[in-house]
Protein backbone atom coordinates (compact mmCIF):
# COMPACT_ATOMS: atom_id res chain seq x y z
CA UNK A 1 0.00 0.00 0.00
CA UNK A 2 1.44 3.20 -1.08
CA UNK A 3 0.70 6.29 1.57
CA UNK A 4 1.42 9.44 2.54
CA UNK A 5 0.52 11.90 5.49
CA UNK A 6 0.04 15.51 4.96
CA UNK A 7 2.08 17.81 7.18
CA UNK A 8 -0.12 21.43 8.13
CA UNK A 9 2.08 24.22 10.22
CA UNK A 10 1.04 22.82 13.73
CA UNK A 11 0.85 19.55 13.10
CA UNK A 12 2.08 17.33 15.99
CA UNK A 13 0.78 13.71 15.46
CA UNK A 14 2.63 13.24 11.52
CA UNK A 15 5.22 11.16 13.20
CA UNK A 16 2.96 8.67 14.56
CA UNK A 17 1.11 8.69 11.57
CA UNK A 18 4.68 8.00 9.85
CA UNK A 19 5.57 5.78 12.41
CA UNK A 20 2.35 3.43 12.14
CA UNK A 21 2.31 3.34 8.51
CA UNK A 22 5.75 2.37 7.80
CA UNK A 23 5.47 -0.71 10.46
CA UNK A 24 2.18 -1.99 8.75
CA UNK A 25 3.05 -1.44 5.30
CA UNK A 26 6.85 -1.88 5.17
CA UNK A 27 7.56 1.82 3.66
CA UNK A 28 8.26 5.04 4.87
CA UNK A 29 4.88 7.10 3.70
CA UNK A 30 5.58 10.22 1.57
CA UNK A 31 5.37 13.12 3.66
CA UNK A 32 3.83 16.06 2.11
CA UNK A 33 4.27 19.54 3.33
CA UNK A 34 0.87 21.41 3.08
CA UNK A 35 1.68 24.17 0.59
CA UNK A 36 4.45 23.24 -1.95
CA UNK A 37 3.79 19.14 -1.60
CA UNK A 38 2.48 17.11 -4.39
CA UNK A 39 0.68 13.77 -3.30
CA UNK A 40 2.37 11.29 -5.33
CA UNK A 41 0.87 9.92 -8.37
CA UNK A 42 -0.87 6.29 -7.17
CA UNK A 43 -0.91 6.57 -3.54
CA UNK A 44 -4.00 4.68 -2.33
CA UNK A 45 -3.81 6.57 0.97
CA UNK A 46 -3.50 9.78 2.60
CA UNK A 47 -3.58 10.67 6.30
CA UNK A 48 -4.48 13.78 7.62
CA UNK A 49 -2.98 13.42 10.96
CA UNK A 50 -3.53 15.45 14.44
CA UNK A 51 -2.26 18.31 16.18
CA UNK A 52 -3.06 22.06 15.93
CA UNK A 53 -3.01 23.29 12.18
CA UNK A 54 -2.20 27.19 12.16
CA UNK A 55 -2.68 26.99 15.80
CA UNK A 56 -6.52 26.17 15.57
CA UNK A 57 -7.24 29.55 14.81
CA UNK A 58 -11.08 30.54 13.50
CA UNK A 59 -11.82 27.52 13.77
CA UNK A 60 -10.14 24.29 14.27
CA UNK A 61 -8.81 22.71 10.94
CA UNK A 62 -9.98 25.88 8.66
CA UNK A 63 -7.47 26.92 7.76
CA UNK A 64 -5.67 23.91 6.94
CA UNK A 65 -8.99 23.25 4.77
CA UNK A 66 -7.99 26.18 2.77
CA UNK A 67 -4.49 25.22 1.67
CA UNK A 68 -3.11 24.51 -1.15
CA UNK A 69 -2.91 20.49 -0.77
CA UNK A 70 -6.30 20.34 -0.24
CA UNK A 71 -7.57 20.08 -3.63
CA UNK A 72 -5.11 17.40 -4.00
CA UNK A 73 -6.72 15.66 -1.62
CA UNK A 74 -10.28 16.03 -2.26
CA UNK A 75 -8.97 15.04 -5.93
CA UNK A 76 -7.77 11.67 -4.47
CA UNK A 77 -10.41 11.27 -2.29
CA UNK A 78 -13.17 12.09 -5.42
CA UNK A 79 -11.75 9.31 -7.63
CA UNK A 80 -11.98 6.42 -5.16
CA UNK A 81 -8.63 7.05 -2.81
CA UNK A 82 -8.49 6.28 0.97
CA UNK A 83 -8.19 9.21 3.53
CA UNK A 84 -7.56 9.16 7.04
CA UNK A 85 -8.50 11.91 9.25
CA UNK A 86 -7.50 11.84 12.76
CA UNK A 87 -7.93 14.74 15.33
CA UNK A 88 -7.64 17.65 13.88
CA UNK A 89 -7.86 15.91 10.99
CA UNK A 90 -11.48 14.31 11.37
CA UNK A 91 -11.67 18.47 11.93
CA UNK A 92 -10.14 19.16 8.68
CA UNK A 93 -11.92 16.92 7.19
CA UNK A 94 -15.79 18.07 7.88
CA UNK A 95 -13.45 21.75 7.09
CA UNK A 96 -13.42 20.17 3.25
CA UNK A 97 -17.14 19.13 2.97
CA UNK A 98 -15.70 15.61 2.28
CA UNK A 99 -17.14 14.07 5.73
CA UNK A 100 -20.73 15.78 7.00
CA UNK A 101 -20.98 17.67 10.38
CA UNK A 102 -18.20 19.94 12.98
CA UNK A 103 -16.13 19.15 15.92
CA UNK A 104 -16.96 21.56 19.04
CA UNK A 105 -15.53 22.15 22.01
CA UNK A 106 -15.62 19.34 24.64
CA UNK A 107 -18.87 19.64 26.69
CA UNK A 108 -16.69 19.51 29.74
CA UNK A 109 -14.53 22.48 28.45
CA UNK A 110 -11.68 20.99 29.58
CA UNK A 111 -9.17 19.24 27.11
CA UNK A 112 -9.25 15.33 27.54
CA UNK A 113 -5.88 12.97 27.48
CA UNK A 114 -6.58 9.12 28.33
CA UNK A 115 -7.16 5.75 26.86
CA UNK A 116 -10.52 5.40 25.52
CA UNK A 117 -12.78 2.53 24.76
CA UNK A 118 -14.68 2.30 21.94
CA UNK A 119 -17.33 0.01 20.24
CA UNK A 120 -16.80 -0.72 16.66
CA UNK A 121 -19.98 -0.64 15.09
CA UNK A 122 -19.04 -1.93 11.88
CA UNK A 123 -16.55 -4.61 10.65
CA UNK A 124 -17.80 -3.99 6.61
CA UNK A 125 -15.38 -1.32 6.00
CA UNK A 126 -12.31 -0.65 4.60
CA UNK A 127 -10.88 0.40 8.08
CA UNK A 128 -12.65 -1.75 10.81
CA UNK A 129 -12.55 -5.33 8.87
CA UNK A 130 -9.20 -6.62 10.75
CA UNK A 131 -11.70 -6.07 14.41
CA UNK A 132 -14.23 -8.97 13.00
CA UNK A 133 -14.75 -10.71 16.44
CA UNK A 134 -13.66 -7.89 18.46
CA UNK A 135 -16.59 -5.52 20.28
CA UNK A 136 -14.24 -3.02 21.80
CA UNK A 137 -10.37 -1.51 21.21
CA UNK A 138 -8.91 0.95 23.20
CA UNK A 139 -7.82 3.93 21.75
CA UNK A 140 -5.75 6.98 23.42
CA UNK A 141 -7.60 10.35 22.82
CA UNK A 142 -6.10 14.05 23.40
CA UNK A 143 -8.50 16.71 22.55
CA UNK A 144 -10.00 19.45 23.43
CA UNK A 145 -13.06 19.90 20.62
CA UNK A 146 -13.77 16.68 19.81
CA UNK A 147 -17.66 17.07 20.35
CA UNK A 148 -19.52 15.93 17.35
CA UNK A 149 -22.02 18.14 16.16
CA UNK A 150 -24.54 17.69 13.21
CA UNK A 151 -28.20 18.25 12.55
CA UNK A 152 -30.85 15.18 13.15
CA UNK A 153 -31.39 14.72 9.64
CA UNK A 154 -27.79 14.37 9.23
CA UNK A 155 -27.25 12.13 12.05
CA UNK A 156 -30.04 9.73 10.83
CA UNK A 157 -28.88 9.55 7.57
CA UNK A 158 -25.35 8.42 8.85
CA UNK A 159 -27.31 6.14 11.31
CA UNK A 160 -29.08 4.52 8.48
CA UNK A 161 -26.18 3.91 6.07
CA UNK A 162 -24.10 2.48 8.68
CA UNK A 163 -21.36 5.08 8.40
CA UNK A 164 -20.85 5.81 12.16
CA UNK A 165 -17.77 3.69 12.40
CA UNK A 166 -16.34 3.83 16.11
CA UNK A 167 -18.58 5.10 19.13
CA UNK A 168 -17.09 5.90 22.72
CA UNK A 169 -18.33 2.96 24.81
CA UNK A 170 -21.83 3.50 26.79
CA UNK A 171 -21.23 5.46 29.91
CA UNK A 172 -17.70 6.84 28.61
CA UNK A 173 -18.19 9.67 26.38
CA UNK A 174 -15.48 12.22 27.15
CA UNK A 175 -16.90 15.51 24.88
CA UNK A 176 -20.76 14.82 24.69
CA UNK A 177 -20.15 14.02 21.29
CA UNK A 178 -23.84 13.29 19.38
CA UNK A 179 -24.87 9.59 19.65
CA UNK A 180 -21.76 9.14 21.12
CA UNK A 181 -19.98 9.41 17.67
CA UNK A 182 -16.10 8.92 17.55
CA UNK A 183 -15.50 8.44 13.94
CA UNK A 184 -17.83 8.61 11.23
CA UNK A 185 -17.19 7.33 7.23
CA UNK A 186 -18.04 8.80 3.80
CA UNK A 187 -20.94 8.25 1.14
CA UNK A 188 -18.80 6.02 -0.38
CA UNK A 189 -17.05 4.40 2.92
CA UNK A 190 -13.40 5.43 1.81
CA UNK A 191 -13.12 8.79 3.83
CA UNK A 192 -12.72 8.10 7.71
CA UNK A 193 -12.38 10.74 10.27
CA UNK A 194 -11.87 9.72 14.13
CA UNK A 195 -11.06 11.85 17.58
CA UNK A 196 -9.33 8.60 18.88
CA UNK A 197 -5.35 8.33 18.28
CA UNK A 198 -5.12 4.48 16.17
CA UNK A 199 -1.75 5.21 15.15
CA UNK A 200 -0.42 5.96 18.37
CA UNK A 201 -1.55 1.97 19.85
CA UNK A 202 -0.09 0.44 17.23
CA UNK A 203 3.62 -0.59 19.11
CA UNK A 204 2.55 -1.92 22.09
CA UNK A 205 4.34 0.51 24.78
CA UNK A 206 2.55 3.72 24.06
CA UNK A 207 -1.31 3.07 23.70
CA UNK A 208 -1.27 -0.95 23.40
CA UNK A 209 -1.88 -2.30 19.80
CA UNK A 210 -5.18 -2.11 19.22
CA UNK A 211 -4.58 0.44 16.62
CA UNK A 212 -3.11 -1.89 13.99
CA UNK A 213 -6.26 -3.00 13.03
CA UNK A 214 -7.32 0.12 11.08
CA UNK A 215 -3.98 -0.36 9.30
CA UNK A 216 -4.34 -3.54 8.49
CA UNK A 217 -7.88 -3.40 7.20
CA UNK A 218 -6.68 -0.79 4.94
CA UNK A 219 -3.91 -3.06 3.79
CA UNK A 220 -6.49 -5.60 2.93
CA UNK A 221 -8.83 -2.74 0.88
CA UNK A 222 -6.02 -1.43 -0.55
Amino acid sequence: MKSAVIVFPGSNCDRDAHDALARVTGQAPAMVWHKDGTIPPGTDLVMVPGGFSYGDYLRCGAMAANSPVVEQLVAHAQRGGYVLGICNGFQILCETGLLPGALMRNASLHFVCRPQTLTIESTNTAFTSAYAGTPTVSFPIAHHEGNYFASDETLDEIESEGRIAFRYASGENPNGAARDIAGILSENGRVLGMMPHPERAVGGHEGGNDGLGVFESLMSAA
